[in-house]
This record gives C-alpha cells, sequence and structure tokens, in this order.
C-alpha cells in the first residue's frame, strides 16, 4: 500500500471497526463521530468497506437572528411617506 504524508498525518484521526460491532452500536458511534470529529472505517474481514466522516462546520440556527447586521443602508427619510399624501388614493 502507498500512503503519502497527508494521508499518515491523518492516520491517527481514524478509528476502525468490524461491520458486526457497527451494527450493534451505530448510534453511539454516530455520535462519537459527530462529537470528536473522529473518522470511522467500517471493516468487512478486515478491508474497508464504509468510511463515516463528521459533518461540515453547520452554522447554529439561533446565529441566523442579526446575521445581516450593518449589510443595509438607509436611503432617504423613514418617516415621510414615499409619494406625497395627495397621490394616495385612499384620500380622492
Amino acid at each position: 500500500m502507498v500512503m503519502d504524508h497527508d494521508t499518515f498525518h491523518h492516520m491517527k484521526d481514524v478509528e476502525t471497526v468490524s461491520i458486526s460491532e457497527f451494527k450493534a452500536t451505530c448510534l453511539a458511534r454516530l455520535e462519537r463521530v459527530r462529537r470528536t470529529g473522529r473518522r470511522l472505517v467500517i471493516t468487512r474481514r478486515g478491508e474497508p468497506v464504509a468510511e463515516v466522516v463528521p459533518p461540515a462546520v453547520v452554522r447554529s440556527a439561533d446565529r441566523w437572528l442579526g446575521s445581516a447586521a450593518g449589510s443595509g443602508r438607509v436611503l432617504g427619510d423613514l418617516i415621510e411617506p414615499a409619494v406625497p399624501p395627495a397621490d394616495w388614493e385612499a384620500t380622492r
């Protein structure tokens, strides 16, 4: 097997488990991958068959409030109507 430096460097961040053990402990192992960020390789008879990787960084749902703060501009008067009251249909 040929390994470049990058692959070798990340081998310590990988946990390996047999497919039968993964089946018995699936939910706990998925939660561990999410919590620790460590990859999980699932094997059958010692050969890798799947790899579980942590999700990409997800923005928290509560952070969307205020996320556009400071990105708008006020152009003109906010109090005065956009058109004069004489042009309003309700005043005719």
